[in-house]
């Protein structure tokens, strides 16, 4: 069973595969539609963007994931609205650095049709504190984090290998946070995921872990 993780970086996506359950392989993408064209076979394609973006106010997903994640509730950006992402960035926007700087990545996931999207939207903030059953405590990009977040792979039988290929391009935190992404994917794909808000059904945004 292949199953795909997703994570925007500065030149585009990165990508980590999983067969069932442990690492095959990495790879970058220009646009989000390659992606898609390379793993049509996947049983699952998770990807650390928010798919469903508000008219107005919070997404209730965004809100349940930064309490999910105890003291790194701050790595959980509250997705703006579409109209917000459209206009110039401002100090005034009432958009976060953070969002805005995803907000070519976020329109690129929110133009492909529902009907061809075949994504699933994980936090990897979310999946590393079901990977580990705790919050973590660490940021991601010092040194304590990343060895953590090796850690937590290693012990769910994901192991990322030095040579990489092109996907070495990406920061070291894009491939962990891609690979728990695949993490969660293949959860997904065994029906053992779960999602947040708990008990959503419908067609309101969720993020799964």
């Amino acid at each position: 069973m292949i199953t795909v993780g997703v994570d925007g970086w500065s030149r585009g996506w990165v990508t980590v595969v999983l067969r069932d359950g442990r690492y095959e392989s990495a790879a970058v993408f220009d646009h989000i539609r390659g992606v898609l064209e390379a793993y049509e076979e996947a049983a699952a394609i998770g990807v650390d963007i928010p798919i469903g973006l508000p008219e107005a106010g919070h997404r209730a997903c965004d809100l349940a994931a930064r309490i999910f994640v105890g003291a790194r509730r701050a790595s959980v950006f509250l997705t703006p609205t579409r109209s917000l992402l459209r206009q110039p960035f401002t100090s005034g926007l009432g958009v976060t650095a953070q969002a805005y700087a995803l907000r070519e990545r976020i329109l690129e996931v929110d133009a492909v049709p529902a009907s061809a999207r075949r994504l699933l939207e994980v936090h990897p903030e979310v999946s590393f504190a079901a990977m580990g059953s705790a919050p973590l405590h660490y940021y991601k990009k010092s040194w304590a984090g990343m060895w953590h977040r090796i850690g937590l792979l290693k012990g769910a039988g994901i192991e990322l290998p030095a040579e990489v290929g092109a996907a070495g391009r990406a920061g070291p935190d894009d491939l962990l946070d891609a690979a728990a992404v695949a993490w969660t994917a293949t959860r997904y794909a065994r029906g053992e995921a779960r999602r947040l808000p708990e008990g959503t059904s419908g067609d309101e945004p969720v993020i799964w872990y």
